[in-house]
């Protein structure tokens, strides 16, 4: 192995997937979307004798990037799944999804806007942390994303996604993990450690972020909760008794709001509906 010349990833070339709808995934991607056809292979099986022959064809997505299928000639279709919303009921199945980047919040509402008119089921823009995303599906039902970015990534999130990941795979060793609560109380002990607290009452750590902002703010009107910042890029926010927030008044979309104890829990969640959370002592 050549040790001097350096390994990195260049970004996507290409998605794919299996289609059982020749026509009308051409249609849809070609005709709807207007993603221009680059490529198509065509061959008689792939190696093994139970490979069928194919089509695999890619249409261009963007940036260098394709989506591409394939078309696996006199294979049977599998059993259809029922048509769905463009929302995530089936969380396996839409886990597998793409996702294309547009420039602008403008560029977002306008690719919504031109797939509506040609009929085209399209969720709400939806805010994550980072991105503002709408959803469609395609012909064979699978999710297709196309999102925005709020904001770039900053340091701060590498360090915040690796001790994320460090408190799940603490708990897990734990034993088996059903609730993200175990997650965020593993992170909360995670970063009291590194900053040798000892609190008497239920806490929470909240990423220096712009997206969790007005928590912080709404903590510091709040004359019976304390605020600190015992670690570079972290909050804690305390209370002898108990904590309460409520979304409306900070200002914070749905999916946001639900990850509103990713830096890290010290305490109990004993309340935590779509508008109100309260969290007590362990």
């Amino acid at each position: 192995m050549n040790q001097s010349i350096p390994l990195r990833l260049s970004g996507v070339d290409h998605t794919a997937r299996p289609t059982w709808k020749l026509r009308e995934t051409i249609g849809f991607y070609r005709d709807t979307l207007g993603l221009p056809l680059v490529h198509t292979i065509s061959a008689r099986g792939w190696g093994p004798e139970s490979h069928p022959d194919f089509l695999h064809f890619f249409f261009d997505s963007g940036n260098g990037s394709t989506i591409a299928f394939f078309y696996y000639l006199g294979e049977p279709q599998p059993e259809a799944r029922p048509l769905m919303p463009p929302t995530p009921d089936d969380h396996v199945f839409d886990a597998t999804h793409t996702a294309w980047l547009t420039d602008s919040t403008e560029q977002l509402l306008a690719w919504k806007e031109m797939l509506e008119a040609k009929g085209v089921e399209v969720s709400s823009t939806t805010q994550h942390e980072v991105i503002e995303s709408i959803y469609f599906r395609d012909p064979n039902g699978y999710f297709i994303e196309i999102t925005v970015k709020l904001r770039e990534l900053q340091s701060l999130d590498a360090r915040d996604a690796a001790l994320t990941l460090q408190a799940a795979m603490n708990a897990e060793q734990a034993g088996q993990v059903r609730q993200i609560d175990t997650v965020w109380r593993e992170k909360g002990k995670l970063l009291s450690g590194q900053c040798d607290l000892k609190s008497d009452g239920p806490g929470i750590f909240v990423p220096a972020l712009a997206e969790f902002a007005s928590v912080v703010d709404a903590a510091r009107r709040n004359p019976r909760y304390r605020v600190s910042q015992p670690s570079p890029g972290y909050y804690l926010i305390e209370s002898e008794e108990v904590l309460e927030f409520n979304r409306r008044e900070l200002g914070l979309k749905p999916a946001v709001w639900y990850g509103l104890f990713t830096g890290g829990l010290c305490g109990r969640i004993d309340t935590f509906d779509k508008d109100r959370v309260r969290i007590v002592e362990q």
